[in-house]
């Protein structure tokens, strides 16, 4: 088994990609690298990621998604390696569409667990693929900014890139 790395600059942060037979199973900001270790190692060992010999073309997107076109992400194929039910989780963040938010109960009734709500906010804390797997588009109940393995202010940062805040930081413009 072969894993690649390349690394992508972005107005927030350097960006770690990490793919396995072109499907990626770990995005996360390069200082986050210690928690995308650890989930890497979790789930294939002492595996070092090798650096790409050319770009992936994932690469291209996400560099896409931060000039603005925030669509660039949707179809990307991904390989989370999560339980049955964080995959369904992970499923279900895919479908909250840039510029729109979801409560961690919105997300537990989409998969048909209405009471789920906790186990939804540990999956999605465990989730290895940000930005693909749009985690970040998920807010508290009271439309507030909760917690974001990259830092609130990213979460910020990428819901406002995506139309979901206002400029300044004021209210939610949308909601799923």
């Amino acid at each position: 088994m072969k894993l690649v790395y390349d690394e992508i600059e972005s107005p927030i942060g350097i960006v770690l990609l990490i793919l396995r037979d072109d499907a990626v199973c770990t995005l996360d900001f390069s200082d986050c690298a210690d928690r995308s270790r650890r989930l890497l190692t979790t789930r294939f060992g002492a595996v070092e990621p090798v650096r790409a010999a050319k770009r992936p073309s994932a690469s291209e997107r996400v560099s896409a998604y931060f000039a603005g076109e925030v669509d660039a992400l949707d179809d990307i194929t991904v390989a989370a390696g999560g339980t049955p039910f964080q995959e369904q989780v992970w499923a279900a963040l895919r479908r909250i569409p840039a510029g729109q938010t979801a409560t961690y109960g919105n997300i537990a009734a989409a998969i048909g667990s209405p009471k789920a709500m906790r186990a939804v906010g540990m999956a999605n804390n465990r989730n290895p693929i940000a930005l693909i797997v749009p985690c970040h588009r998920v807010i508290g109940a009271d439309g507030s900014l909760t917690g974001y393995a990259g830092g609130l202010d990213r979460k910020r940062w990428l819901l406002e890139h995506e139309g979901a805040l206002l400029p300044m930081g004021g209210a939610l413009a949308a909601s799923a």
